[in-house]
Order: C-alpha cells, then structure tokens, then sequence
C-alpha cells in the first residue's frame, strides 16, 4: 500500500477504495506506522507552525503562541489524534451489531483510520489562520467517508448507514471535547500567548 495513492484514492473513489480495503489484509501496527501516523502528523506539525511561527493578526495585533506551549500543543495533539482513531475504531466495532453489521475490530479500525484522511490531511489548512474554515470542509468529507465505509467493511444493513455514521459521530464529538478538556490541562492559559 503506498500511502499517497491511497490517500487519493479514498478521496477521490471512496465507493472502490473500500472495496479494496475491505479485502486487504492487514493488522493495526501496518495500518499505524504506514498511515495514520503519518497522517496525524499533518495536523500537529501545521499546527504548530500556524500558531507559534506565523501566528495570526486581527485588529493590527499579531499573537503567536510561544514556541515551547506550542511544542507542548503539537505533541499532545498528535498523541490525542492517534488515540483518538484507536477509540474510534473500538466504538464502531461496538456499534456493528446494532446496526445490523459485523464484529471486527480491524475492519472498525480500517473504517476509522480511512474515513479520517480527509480531516487529518486537512489540517495543513491550520497554516494560516484565515485558511481554518477549508479544514472543517474537510473534516466534514471525512464523515461522508464514514458513511460510506462502515456498510461496506463493518457489513452493516445499507438502510441503516445514516443512523450508524450519526451515532458514530456523536460519539466521536463526545470524544473530541473529552480530549479537547485533557488538552486544555497540559496547556497554559491564554493570557501566556504573546
């Protein structure tokens, strides 16, 4: 599997991509160290270079966040991301049944490392603050990769796929603000940004 042909063929075929996923086989070291790691990275690092080399201005000020919270910020928040994937994949494996699918947890963590490319590679849109809003479009892809994944790999009834990929979702917004308030503990306030 290379990744930027993979990368782009979830993006741009998903309906045949996961046809090809469905039948690979594989196990949740390949699919880390060959993927989501690299892809996890993406975010961190344009991140960290968003915030604390560039900064953004607003009002005639400029405010960076000072290089070590910011270092502090890509490491936790690439740690989250991976975390993140792996809990993902634990709650759509869980959820299988219920929607008339299949147990499996490789397949649930096919689902949740692909479906993620669209957001994870869209955070290199965190550069540049006034870019930001083109990351959440592409966070918004990645749930229709959900979508159109989870019947596909996890055998769910296609009747039912709406109301999967909105459970799953729920649960990984609940996720989210979960490691959005671990975050916000490991980081200083906001009255330390200069």
């Amino acid at each position: 599997m290379n990744l930027i042909e993979r990368a782009k063929s979830i993006l741009l075929q998903p309906q045949t991509t996961w046809a090809t996923i469905d039948a690979e086989p594989t196990d949740a070291a390949t699919l880390y160290t060959r993927y989501a790691m690299v892809l996890a990275a993406v975010p961190a690092v344009c991140g960290f270079i968003g915030l604390s080399l560039i900064g953004f201005s607003a009002f005639g000020v400029s405010v960076r966040m000072p290089l070590l919270a910011g270092l502090v910020n890509m490491v936790l928040s690439y740690a989250l991301s991976l975390a993140g994937i792996f809990v993902l994949g634990l709650i759509i494996d869980a959820l299988a049944p219920t929607f008339g699918g299949q147990k499996s947890q490789i397949q649930a963590l096919k689902v949740a490392v692909y479906a993620s490319t669209a957001a994870l590679l869209g955070g290199v849109f965190s550069l540049l603050s006034v870019l930001s809003m083109l990351g959440l479009l592409a966070a918004l892809y990645s749930i229709y990769l959900l979508y159109t994944g989870l019947p596909v790999l996890m055998k769910s009834a296609p009747e039912k796929s709406v109301a999967y990929t909105v459970v799953v979702l729920i649960a990984a917004i609940v996720m989210g603000v979960l490691m959005g308030a671990v975050s916000a503990v490991f980081m200083p306030g906001s009255a330390g940004m200069l």
